[in-house]
């Protein structure tokens, strides 16, 4: 039951259908409401006006009666016999003139009085002691000629006539008992009913006459008397109360009542017809808020399955609804238009990815894949692969004397020659970097694979014409093999790109792969082998050489640190940088080796941070460089550390700025934007462009230590360094000095204006738990050093 209840709760056509329906359904139990309470009122204003109009009717009726009653009186006041009874004084004619007339009007009580309202007789067969009991109401009716009383208990009408013969000889009066006739004419007019409450002075209420059944009459008696409503077995009655009588003989109370229902029932099938439309609007409404539920929610559930599609990269069917004119035809238009740009944008990411931008020609990663499904293929066929690496001679200095404009152009020219050069079935050209190019050659061996080379070669030795410039273009290529010279598409990629740097090494034009030319080839497979098992084994560790203020109000004092790499190898000890860093500049593995260093160092902050190091620096790589996604990894690292982005330096060397200057701008402008301060590492033995260098976001200059070391003997070098701390200043950039061995050089720099330097005069590299006891040692000789200048 909850999990339909939450599917119903989180269904939007349910919501929709109940808000609809819901909404209709409260205004019409509202509307029953209303009219159901109007209907009351009204019917309670209705019988309010009937009661009041009952009354009327009722006293109407007592009047009526009351003249027939007097009237009768009348004639026997008239009788001649009776006036001569009365003139005779003749008590049994009086009597029996009484009686005669009495039993003719059915009078209940027929007495003569005399003028001074005496008794004088009472009518044969009639209780004088019920004319007695009339004795105290004869003044009043003297005064009125007829009224209601209480005698005995029972209601009583009275009438009273003059007697005259011609003189006042005296009065008749005539009583008669109210009986359930006059009541139930009084329902037959006014279908009310009445009650006739009789209270004697020492006594409970009593109803000797009702229109009521007994259970009515007695809830009547009980009610209080200031309630207008009262409740009977028939439902709700209301009530209007007269008091016609009320003297020594007790109280006379008149009832009028009237079930609620009466006033109610005319309105009965007015409600029943408002029900029934009620019921035939519900039903109606439940089919079109269902409609209108699924009407909206169909176009969205089709949305959901599309955007669905989209989620799997099927962006191949139009969307639906989008001739709709309202709101759900934008959303569905909206969608596909979004549809159509996603497919557009994948496709020029998968085009990025897997293509060079420049050239049309694919890339390394798309070659890679190319070269691992010939593998897969060869293997199974037990046929040779062959991939020949190529690399272009003097592409730099085409870039340096005519721009990289021109750089771009000459690249896209080499390109199309190797495309169209007849190169075999299934082979494949790409452009992996800068001026690198490979051919993947499917079912070739080493000796046709170099025939491919030599070609290829020739097609280079006719000049490329651009614009006024004739451009000879020449190259070095390397060959290797599968399954000869490698077993998977990695291996067997680097082992090609270790011949060509050995063909342009030894100034041949192509060279295949040898194990032998390889530095140690078996020892380099085994080193990347132990370096990644030194990463994932802990065996890596960071050592940090301080840094010194020379100038500015820290002077003295330890403001950074560069970040370095020890391995701490189990059987060889500790392996110098040399010995494993180019080797993994070489293979790539340099840019996990960075991540380590990052890592390592951003976990180390906290403490460097409380011994007064604003910044530690740390080396990129060529390769680091040209990784586009640096930035996103480094942001995500300091974000698992307290490490802000203005602590870290990014140390780059000239030669990894301008081997691919575009590239490098790009990642060096987006770590500047992060934060990160950037330094140029080993300054002056590059070939950069000064008019490039102002064109990068760095704030920093490394003095390469070659200069620093030697300024202390060789005044061009002390030059330079001059030099280049002015150049740096005036660009806006700090300098450091790399390489300080004796304080006399420190000093030199100091008056030199250099900002910061490091080297064995401060520290050689300490492991990162040795820094604390290094500053506590550096600031006490900071402290020995002022003494003695003082």
């Amino acid at each position: 039951m909850n999990a339909l209840r939450h599917w119903w709760s989180r269904r939007l056509s349910s919501r929709i259908f109940a808000l609809f329906f819901g909404l209709l359904l409260a205004v019409q139990l509202t509307v029953l409401a209303v009219v159901d309470s109007s209907v009351g009122q009204n019917a309670r204003k209705l019988l309010t006006a009937e009661l009041v109009t009952g009354q009327s009717v009722w006293e109407e009726l007592l009047k009526q009666r009351a003249g027939t009653l007097t009237q009768a009186a009348s004639v026997l006041a008239q009788d001649f016999g009776f006036r001569a009874a009365v003139s005779s004084n003749d008590t049994d004619t009086l009597r029996s003139a009484l009686a005669n007339h009495g039993d003719r009007v059915k009078a209940t009580v027929t007495a003569m009085l005399t003028p001074d309202l005496a008794l004088v007789a009472v009518a044969e067969g009639q209780d004088a002691g019920t004319a007695r009991a009339l004795q105290p109401l004869i003044p009043g009716l003297a005064q009125s000629g007829n009224a209601l009383a209480v005698v005995g208990g029972l209601p009583y009408q009275l009438v009273m006539v003059p007697v005259r013969t011609p003189l006042l000889s005296g009065y008749v009066v005539m009583g008669f008992a109210f009986d359930r006739t006059l009541l139930q004419n009084m329902k037959r007019v006014s279908s009310l009913d009445v009650a006739l409450l009789v209270q004697a002075p020492a006594g409970p209420a009593q109803a000797p006459l009702s229109t009521l059944r007994g259970v009515d009459t007695a809830a009547l008696l009980a009610q209080p008397e200031g309630d207008t409503e009262l409740t009977l077995a028939a439902g709700p009655h209301l009530l209007r109360r007269m008091t016609p009588a009320d003297g020594p003989s007790g109280r006379l109370q008149v009832v009028l009542l009237r079930a609620l229902a009466d006033a109610v029932a005319p309105y009965r099938p007015l409600q029943t017809t408002l029900a029934v439309l009620t019921l035939a609007a519900l039903v109606l409404a439940f089919f079109v808020s269902l409609a209108t539920a699924r009407r909206v929610t169909t176009p969205l559930r089709s949305l959901v399955r599309a955007s669905e599609r989209l989620g799997r990269g099927d962006y191949s069917h139009a969307l639906d609804h989008t001739q709709r004119q309202d709101e759900i035809g934008e959303l569905a238009r909206a969608f596909d238009h979004m549809r159509l740009n996603i497919a557009s944008n994948e496709d020029a990411i998968r085009r990025l990815a897997y293509w060079d931008p420049l050239t049309g020609l694919p890339n390394r990663a798309q070659f890679r894949d190319a070269v691992q499904a010939a593998l897969a293929d060869a293997a199974a066929d037990g046929l040779p692969v062959a991939v020949v690496m190529l690399d272009l001679d003097r592409f730099k200095h085409v870039n340096d004397v005519l721009g990289y404009a021109f750089g771009d152009r000459l690249l896209k020219g080499v390109a199309g020659r190797l495309a169209v050069h007849e190169l075999g079935a299934g082979a494949l050209v790409a452009r992996l970097s800068g001026d690198e190019f490979a051919l993947l050659l499917p079912g070739s061996d080493a000796v046709q694979a170099m025939v491919v080379a030599e070609g290829v070669a020739e097609v280079f030795h006719l000049p490329l014409k651009l614009d006024d410039h004739t451009v000879d273009v020449a190259a070095g290529f390397g060959v290797a093999c599968f399954p000869e010279h490698a077993g998977d598409a990695d291996t067997l990629i680097n082992h090609a790109e270790v011949a060509m740097y050995t063909a342009k090494r030894k100034t041949r034009m192509a060279m295949v792969y040898d194990p032998a030319t390889d530095a140690a080839s078996a020892l380099t497979l085994s080193l990347l082998t132990e370096l990644r098992h030194a990463l994932e084994h802990h065996e890596l560790r960071l050592f940090l050489q301080p840094k010194i203020a020379l100038n500015g109000p820290r002077a003295g004092e330890m403001t950074g640190a560069e970040a370095l790499v020890r391995w701490q190898h189990p059987q060889r000890g500790m392996v110098p940088p040399m010995e494993f860093i180019p080797f993994a500049e070489q293979t790539g593995f340099v840019r996990q080796l960075t991540l380590w260093m990052l890592e390592a160092t951003a976990r180390e902050w906290p403490r460097l941070q409380a011994l007064g190091l604003e910044r530690v620096s740390v080396n990129l790589s060529t390769r680091d460089l040209l990784d586009q996604e640096l930035p996103a990894k480094l942001q995500a690292l300091l974000q698992r550390h307290p490490m802000p982005p203005q602590a870290l330096c990014l140390e780059i060397t000239e030669s990894a700025i301008m081997d691919e200057p575009q590239r490098a701008e790009a990642t060096l402008n987006a770590l500047s934007t992060a934060g990160y301060k950037l330094s140029i590492d080993d300054f002056g033995t590059g070939y950069s462009s000064l008019a490039y260098l102002k064109r990068l976001p760095v704030d920093e200059l490394k003095i390469d230590k070659s200069f620093v070391m030697a300024m202390e003997k060789d005044d061009d070098d002390a030059k330079i360094v001059r030099s280049t701390i002015d150049l740096a200043h005036n660009l806006g950039l700090t300098v450091v000095a790399e390489g300080v061995e004796n304080a006399t050089v420190m000093a030199r720099l100091a008056a030199l204006d250099c900002d910061e330097g490091q080297g064995y005069h401060m520290s050689r590299p300490l492991p990162a738990s040795e820094m604390g006891a290094f500053a506590a040692k550096w600031a006490l000789r900071m402290q020995v050093a002022e003494v003695a200048t003082a």
